[in-house]
Formats: structure tokens, C-alpha cells, sequence
């Protein structure tokens, strides 16, 4: 395996991991002049298909692209509620709104950063038209607990995976489970297209519908426009299609997925090690025997983690932050609400570097900085740890 490395260095907080046969091709495509959807985004879906074990995959621009149109596909709209945690990415929340619905904020379990069947259950209300289980990490969410009343009520789970490509819940894939699941083929993502997305459909006439809208609510291929003289446009669409070019690159990143798998887990793994004797560091699980890892998230006191985080980033560590809660955001005030567990991790959360291109040395340099880090905030009075 070639890796193509970038000037970002090995303590980036995240960066991609190029097989070396991207380039080609890219170049390939650029031959075909068939820049938009074309063959190579159909050949791209049908492999997707065949690597989950799925019927079919939808595949569009981005993730937040795969989010939107899988809200619509559920029949969300205005007057709508749609159950999400608030510790996501914005994306999350901006497809929502993107519907006309409005979010219901949700508390996450702080020990996984994910929601529970039984935070779900207790947040339906009249106008909860789904629910979008965020897999923090890559962390697959069971909400098997309650699939029969969510049936009964008429609620879809519109599964926000952009984190778990690979990952299984239980013996199934995360994709292949009969909800509908979004993924996203971002730079930073375990696979990459450069940017992309892309949507499990539940029936065939659900796959019919997204690949509609994603190509502005035109209803005819583009082969088959080119040899009419007009076409139909049936309803609300977008310009959501992935290029040939994207596809190209996820056609490349797929057939190499498995290797990336198994270093993303055996990385995070090394992680788990040189943490254990750190304290006040706490590694958020992540059920790493069926995940395949997004990041590498830990928990630090409250009171330190702002003093560590900028002690790393001085030693050229690019620690980061997953994410600002967006209960909080202003955009998004007049659904706050409180979410204690939310606020409190929000303050506790450092997500240190995690890609493929890591060695260990560089996770032992790592965490030898932010064990120092830690010690130096030692000096802090011990009424500000929190406990932790």
C-alpha cells in the first residue's frame, strides 16, 4: 500500500489516506468527458451496493447533501420535529432545517458520546416525524429497543453515519440494517471521494424518488435526455449528483478499504494503550471490535482541557474539538433546551490526531505531550478536576 503524504505532518488532526492510484484515476475519467453523473457514479454506487450487502445505494455530493434528501424521502417537512443529538456537526442540524422541520435536541450517553434507544423513546413527541441517531466515532447506535413503537407511529430512522462506513451493529453493516443511512465520503473520512456522500434506500421506489431529486427533479438519465428533445421535471430537486471524478476516487479508496479498516482499529488500539496510565485522560469507547474509527476522542477535566488543548497545539499537536453543542449555537436558539450530560462533555472533549499515516512513535510523542500537558495543569488547584 502507497501512501501519498501531505504537508500537514503526522500530528494533523486528521488528513487523507491516498492509495497512489487516485491520480490515474482521476485522469481516466478526464479522458471520457463525462464530467458530471455519469458511468463511473453508477459503477461507484453498484460497488457500494456489493460491499455492504445492500439492493441498492444512492450516492450524491456530500453527506449533509445524503441527510437532506433522506428527510425528504421520509416525508419530513414543515411542522415537523426530527429527534437529534445536539453533539454533532452542524450539517446535521442544517438538514433538518433545510426540510422546514425543526430539531428536537437530545442528551448523548457521555460514556460513548452516542444517543440511547431510551433518550430517543423519551423525546417523541406529537409532531416527531423521525429520528437521527448520530454514530459519533463510527460507533453504530441499536435502536432495535424501540423500532416497533417508532413503526407504529409512523417515524423514520434516518441514520446519520457520515462517521461509520465500515462499522457493524452486530453482524450486520452499518447501512445494511433497513434504515435509511447516510454516509460521508469527505476528505477526512475512513474513505474519501474528496467529497461525497451517499444514501441506503429502503425499497426500490424510495431509491427512484433520491436519485430524482439529487438531479434537480428531472426524472430521465442523462443518456436518455441526450437522445430526446425535452425532458420532465416531476418535483422539488437539487443539484446533488456526485461527479465522475468524486466516484473515481471512491472506486479507488473502496477497493483499499479493508486494509484502511484494520489500521484505523489497530491505531486507535495503540491509543487505548499508551492512554491507560494517563490520568484524567479517559478514552471514549467506541466498541472498537465493530467499529471502524472516525477519531480518537478522549475526556480531561473541564477546568484543564481549554490549558491542554492549546499546550498541544503549541508542540504542533492538532488536538481538536468534536463538537461545539449545537443546542447552543445561535442559529439554532429557539429550539435550546437543557441537555446536562451535552454541556457537561462538551467541555471534556479533545479529539487527538487520528488518520492512517500515524506511527506509533508519533502516538507515543503524542501522548507523552499531553501527559505533560496534564501535569503541568496539575498545579491547578484540585477543587477545579471535577472529579476527573
Amino acid at each position: 500500500m502507497t501512501i501519498v503524504t501531505s504537508p500537514s505532518g503526522p500530528a494533523a488532526n486528521a488528513r487523507p489516506f491516498l492509495h497512489g492510484s487516485e491520480l490515474a484515476a482521476i485522469g481516466r475519467v478526464l479522458a471520457t468527458g463525462q464530467y458530471g453523473h455519469g458511468p463511473e457514479t453508477d459503477a461507484f454506487e453498484h460497488d457500494l451496493a456489493s460491499d455492504l450487502g445492500v439492493d441498492d445505494v444512492v450516492a450524491v455530493a456530500t453527506g449533509t447533501a445524503a441527510l437532506h434528501l433522506a428527510l425528504l424521502a421520509a416525508g419530513v417537512g414543515p411542522g415537523d420535529e426530527v429527534v437529534v443529538p445536539s453533539l454533532t456537526f452542524c450539517a446535521s442540524v442544517q438538514a433538518i432545517r433545510a426540510t422546514g422541520a425543526e430539531p428536537r435536541f437530545i442528551d448523548v450517553d457521555p460514556d460513548t458520546l452516542c444517543v440511547t434507544a431510551e433518550l430517543v423513546e423519551a423525546a417523541l413527541a406529537p409532531a416527531t416525524r423521525a429520528v437521527m441517531p448520530v454514530l459519533y466515532g463510527g460507533r453504530a447506535v441499536d435502536l432495535t429497543p424501540i423500532a416497533t413503537q417508532l413503526a407504529e407511529r409512523d417515524i423514520a430512522v434516518v441514520e446519520d453515519a457520515a462517521h461509520a462506513f465500515g462499522s457493524r451493529q452486530g453482524e450486520r453493516r452499518v447501512g445494511a440494517t433497513g434504515v435509511l443511512t447516510c454516509f460521508s465520503f469527505d476528505a477526512i473520512k475512513p474513505l474519501t471521494c474528496g467529497d461525497g456522500g451517499a444514501i441506503v434506500p429502503r425499497t426500490p421506489e424510495e431509491a427512484r424518488r433520491l436519485r430524482r431529486a439529487r438531479l434537480l427533479g428531472i426524472d430521465a438519465p442523462r443518456e436518455q435526455r441526450t437522445a430526446a428533445v425535452s425532458y420532465e421535471v416531476h418535483e422539488l430537486g437539487f443539484r446533488y449528483h456526485l461527479s465522475t471524478f468524486h466516484a473515481a476516487i471512491g472506486r479507488v479508496q473502496l477497493a483499499g478499504f479493508p486494509a484502511v479498516a484494520a489500521r484505523r482499529q489497530q491505531l486507535w488500539c495503540s491509543y487505548a494503550a499508551a492512554l491507560a496510565d494517563i490520568p484524567h485522560a479517559t478514552l471514549v469507547d467506541l466498541d472498537i471490535e465493530n467499529t471502524v474509527p472516525f477519531n480518537c476522542v478522549i475526556r480531561l477535566p473541564a477546568a484543564v482541557r481549554d490549558a491542554v488543548h492549546a499546550q498541544l497545539h503549541a508542540a504542533g499537536i492538532q488536538a481538536g474539538v468534536h463538537y461545539p453543542p449545537n443546542h447552543l449555537q445561535p442559529a439554532f436558539t429557539p429550539w435550546s433546551r437543557p441537555l446536562p450530560a451535552t454541556e457537561a462533555v462538551a467541555g471534556e472533549i479533545l479529539s487527538l490526531p487520528f488518520h492512517p499515516d500515524l506511527t506509533d512513535d508519533d502516538i507515543g510523542q503524542i501522548t507523552t505531550t499531553l501527559a505533560t500537558a496534564l501535569t503541568d495543569a496539575s498545579t491547578l488547584p484540585a477543587s477545579q478536576w471535577g472529579g476527573r
